[in-house]
């Protein structure tokens, strides 16, 4: 919590107005009951008409002013929280950016997004009013009780052992509620996480008439989540009323006591209602203090999950002494490449070599977990080896800028992903500065200009979340435009169409192969076609990590067994048959 209270440096004039605002107010609150005791004891008890006027007229000023100042502590601490927020959630947002992909391996996007919102708003509340409220309930505390032993130390010693258990009542509560918030926030991941993969799959849901199973899977963690808020209200009923009962014996205590010290002629009765209500201003700290102390414990549990995101570990970021890489040739080489994910102990490559010479088609092929996937995804960095090293145009990639390694790779995978916004937008997403024309040429080159020009608006046609209004093969093609549009000297390719008709895969395949076969690119592609293997000048295959076979088309259908087996089960049959003839 003191981590995310320093997050106020940056707003110290809306938290130091928003502060001597309320300790403002506070001294309003303190001098009240003086005017009401001059009232009384000088003013209606001596029957002095102006005494009483001038006491109204101050009580009047100082309602005036406890309004004007609560205001403005109320906007102030409004507007440094609301700074906070920003501030978290645009780091929150940054670091996601940044994170390696094998801490998406293993987070759930769902319990990330309660991060960025639920959790980020518990911190906000506390740290922007919060905060701001203890130091000022705690001013108030001491100075009434300060006012309180001024006035009649015995009545005042009476008055705080009558309320004393209230405190141990208070340090209860808070030990009971602090668990049970984390529990909270936890259970109100798991719901965003089922909730946002159902939104995701809602067709394999309803094409498996998953729906009831789905429902009672959020059920299920929707009663959970119930509970535990039902055990936060229920150690709120089981303290609380507590309080109030020792707030009332604090009153009979003043009442009862402050009585016979009147009838004494100790007291006056100015200064008896003086007191009790100093007593009651005493109370309201006290329960302020208790409900942050929940608040604290609620924030602290969001706090703690909010900088376990923020100071997750980046295991691939830019070495210390990394140099831009170069204008690419696009030469690439494996040197005894080793790899496993995080938290596995099985290697998914074991030992990988292998050179691209510039120019050259590279097809990758092999049985499924083979490692096809995982030699793509370290070209470009998305995670670093465990052992060996790749290098392209010499450079180990650990040894250059992410930025300039990235930028000058193009990536189009099977799953072609595109952002809420127009088509020009997204062919432009790797160069936004690209002019019309150069989009234009971008997606003519992939066989996507004549759909696109047939759209309402053309390239200005909005599409939805990722890509919906396109069929498959018109996403495809505009992630192969994507590509084309930053003139990358190294493509990494998924050149799978099984997921869309006969007359959309000719338009993706035409496009591949016009992408794979300029002598401007180096092409590596996880094959899935009989003519991408044919027409490649080096197939890599694949078995359980290692290369078992290399060579081409030819030369591995006589010499290679493992390589006659895959293309008989995994390529479509039709290309089976094509290679045959």
């Amino acid at each position: 919590m003191f981590r995310s209270i320093r997050y106020l440096r940056r707003y110290r004039a809306e938290s130091l107005g928003a502060l001597i605002a309320l300790l403002l107010v506070s001294a309003a609150n303190l001098a009240a009951p003086q005017l009401v005791r001059v009232a009384i004891d000088k003013g209606l008890a001596l029957r002095s008409w102006p005494t009483l006027m001038a006491a109204v007229i101050g009580l009047v000023g100082i309602a005036v002013g406890r309004g004007l100042f609560n205001f403005m502590q109320g906007y102030l601490a409004e507007r440094a929280s609301q700074g906070v927020a920003f501030d978290l959630r645009d780091a929150l947002f940054a670091r996601i950016q940044r994170l390696s992909f094998s801490y998406y391996d293993q987070a759930q996007t769902g319990q990330l997004l309660t991060r960025l919102t639920n959790d980020v708003e518990q911190v906000r509340t506390f740290v922007g009013s919060g905060v701001v409220q203890l130091a000022a309930s705690l001013v108030m505390l001491v100075g009434c009780a300060v006012l309180l032993f001024l006035i009649n130390p015995a009545l005042a010693c009476a008055a705080l052992l009558a309320i004393a258990p209230i405190f141990y009542l208070l340090k209860v509560f808070v030990g009971k509620v602090g668990p049970l918030f984390g529990k909270v926030q936890m259970a109100l991941g798991r719901l965003n996480s089922v909730l946002q993969e159902d939104l995701q799959g809602l067709r394999v849901v309803r094409a498996f008439s998953g729906e009831a199973r789905e429902a009672e899977r959020y059920r299920k963690i929707n009663h959970e989540l119930r509970d535990y808020n039902l055990d936060v209200v229920k150690a709120v009923s089981n303290n609380f009323p507590f309080v109030n009962f020792f707030a009332n014996v604090g009153t009979l205590a003043v009442v009862g006591f402050g009585g016979v010290q009147i009838f004494r002629h100790h007291l006056t009765i100015g200064e008896l209602i003086a007191f009790n209500s100093y007593l009651g201003f005493l109370l309201i700290p006290i329960m302020t203090i208790g409900f942050l102390a929940a608040q604290i414990s609620r924030a602290g549990a969001s706090a703690l999950r909010v900088f376990e995101l923020l100071d997750a570990a980046l295991e691939v970021t830019d070495a210390p002494n990394a140099h831009a890489l170069p204008p690419l040739t696009g030469r690439v080489e494996f040197r005894d490449v080793r790899f496993r994910y995080a938290g596995s102990e099985r290697e998914i490559l074991r030992g990988i070599s292998f050179t691209v010479e510039p120019g050259q088609l590279v097809a990758l092929l092999g049985t499924t977990g083979a490692g096809k996937s995982t030699i793509i995804n370290l070209l470009p960095r998305f995670y670093d080896v465990t052992g060996g090293a790749v290098l392209i145009d010499g450079h180990d990639v650990r040894e250059v800028t992410l930025s300039s390694l990235r930028s000058q790779i193009g990536v189009v995978l099977q799953e072609a992903l595109l952002f809420s916004g127009s088509v020009r937008s997204n062919i432009a997403y790797g160069r936004p500065e690209a002019t019309l024309a150069e989009v234009r040429a971008a997606a003519e080159a992939a066989q996507a200009a004549g759909f696109i020009d047939a759209l309402p608006d053309g390239y200005e046609t909005v599409i939805g979340e990722r890509g919906v209004g396109l069929s498959g093969g018109q996403r495809q093609r505009i992630a192969i435009a994507r590509a084309l549009l930053t003139a990358p000297r190294l493509l990494i390719l998924d050149d799978s169409t099984s997921a869309v008709d006969a007359e959309t895969e000719m338009s993706i395949q035409a496009a591949l192969d016009r992408l794979m076969r300029s002598a401007q690119h180096t092409a590596i592609v996880i094959a899935q076609r009989i003519s991408t293997v044919r027409d490649a000048d080096l197939i890599l295959v694949l078995d359980d990590g290692k290369i078992v076979a290399h060579g081409r088309h030819e030369e591995l259908l006589e010499s290679s067994r493992v390589y006659a087996e895959i293309l008989g089960s995994q390529l479509s049959q039709n290309d089976a048959q094509q290679s045959a003839a």
